[in-house]
């Protein structure tokens, strides 16, 4: 039986959109802060899209109207839910022997992003910001402090790459408008100094690895400090608390984590960061604990966010993690 017109058109539409539809995704992920609800402003915006495809004109290109249709998904679905954020952001680091708070599963904290889900879209030659860098957590976090319109300026511009007109039609705001945000946003982010880390060599960073999971997995305290920065920083959500400090995170990881049991880790990758999945000894087997991602700075370990495995919003198959490992693992 022959396709009705209607099966024929949306069929074409669909081939239009797939090579797009990890960057949009992508794109979604850096407005909302989070894999589950960037899902739900892509799927609510190829919707709209498709109603709207009889009005599409052919001025701009289906990349651009499809971001423009895209971005105004999010800003929608921001107005309606609470802001993504961390427990760095919330309030002081926690002191000297604190115990953990009890978690917090609202949906308030920022999420990770798979690296498999990221595509490789055609970036324009004045784009600041590499695809993989801008899903960086640090990255993502210094852009949620932004307001939500100052952020779709921003990455319009310097992550996708449109134009200061584009991007005013798609914010439906002035030029001037759109390159004053612009300016401000910029302004914002070059206040947060871990956006732009320091280089670390292939080789450099394989070896700062290597003893970064030594040290975890054999509990040593000491190795572990000469591969943190002095300053360096732990989050772990959904637990509201934070440690800022080498000395502080050793202590913390000696005397809650480690006191545990045995660990084992097992390598991944999100945010463009390497990444580990963190198991905790459990019987005959290692059962999953968190999933941890790391910031390096000029070849040491500036930041661990640790998302822990106990939050129902942790969708640890998207990065490849199995839920246990075997004891002979």
């Amino acid at each position: 039986m022959s396709s009705t017109p209607d099966a024929a058109a949306r069929r074409a539409f669909e081939a239009q959109v797939a090579p797009l539809r990890p960057e949009l995704l992508a794109h979604c992920y850096r407005m909302t802060g989070a894999r589950s609800d960037a899902e739900d402003a892509l799927q609510d915006a190829l919707v709209r899209a498709w109603r709207a495809i009889d009005g599409f004109e052919a001025r701009a290109s289906m990349r651009t109207w499809l971001y423009r249709v895209t971005t105004n998904a999010c800003l929608d679905l921001i107005a309606d839910r609470r802001a993504r954020t961390l427990p760095e952001l919330v309030g002081p680091a926690a002191g000297p022997g604190e115990s953990p708070p009890a978690p917090d599963f609202e949906p308030r904290w920022l999420e990770p992003y798979p690296d498999d889900l990221l595509g490789e879209p055609a970036h324009g030659p004045d784009v600041r910001y590499a695809s993989r860098e801008s899903v960086r957590l640090a990255f993502v976090v210094a852009l949620h402090v932004l307001p939500a319109r100052q952020r779709a300026t921003l990455i319009l511009r310097d992550v996708v790459g449109l134009s200061a007109e584009e991007t005013a039609e798609i914010l439906e705001t002035s030029v001037a408008a759109t390159t004053s945000a612009l300016q401000r946003a910029r302004a914002a982010l070059d206040e947060h100094p871990r956006v732009r880390p320091a280089p670390t060599s292939a080789d450099a960073t394989t070896a700062l690895l290597s003893r970064y999971v030594q040290a975890w997995e054999s509990g040593d305290a000491a190795r572990l400090i000469t591969v943190l920065r002095e300053d360096a920083i732990l989050t772990m959500p959904p637990i509201p608390m934070w440690l800022a400090g080498r000395e502080a995170i050793v202590g913390f990881l000696s005397k809650v984590v480690w006191a545990g049991g045995a660990i084992r880790m097992l390598a991944c990758a999100a945010n463009g960061s390497p990444a580990f999945g963190i198991y905790k000894h459990d019987g005959d087997r290692y059962a999953l604990a968190a999933l941890s991602v790391l910031e390096l700075d000029g070849g040491a370990v500036a930041q661990v966010y640790s998302f822990l495995a106990m939050d129902p919003a942790l969708d640890i198959r998207a990065f490849g993690l199995p839920p246990t490992l075997f004891a002979a693992s």
